[in-house]
């Protein structure tokens, strides 16, 4: 375990995190049916990778800019029950995998940016917090649209 008192232990805490994030999506991916949504997951993939390339260059001593704005959140996680991703997970499934592991992320960042002993990192940490929310609300949309529509 790391310690998250520590900007070393904070960002491979971080950094472990945007793995299991690439892997969820890349899991995602290979798993639905949906025309369009193995491109969308896979995308959300490297963007995972791109957050841990941030993280990856902090820890070698770069500087990022803080997150400019805050992201919209239409709280359609907050009311969806939880899915255990499996191999017959269906569209909406997948979806909600995705909306609830975005607002754990979101949630994680900005209680590390708490602990963070550096202004500097606990700007990098709120900036991909931020990334996380723009991520769940891409899926909130598509749920609201596709799902919700639907019913």
């Amino acid at each position: 375990m790391e310690d998250l008192r520590t900007v070393e232990g904070i960002l491979d805490f971080a950094i472990r995190n945007e793995e299991e994030s690439i892997e969820l999506y890349t899991d995602l991916a290979k798993k639905t049916t949906r025309p369009g949504m193995e491109h969308v997951f896979l995308q959300f993939a490297d963007e995972e990778r791109g957050h841990k390339a941030k993280l990856l260059a902090v820890k070698a001593g770069k500087q990022l800019q803080p997150a400019a704005t805050k992201i919209a959140d239409l709280r359609i996680s907050d009311f969806v029950v939880d899915v255990t991703p499996g191999p017959d997970l269906d569209y909406q499934g997948a979806l909600i995998v995705a909306m609830k592991k975005e607002k754990a992320a979101f949630a994680l960042y900005t209680q590390l940016a708490e602990l963070a002993p550096e202004p500097s990192l606990r700007d990098l940490l709120l900036a991909l917090a931020q990334e996380e929310a723009k991520h769940k609300l891409r899926f909130e949309i598509e749920y609201d649209q596709v799902v919700l529509k639907d019913n």
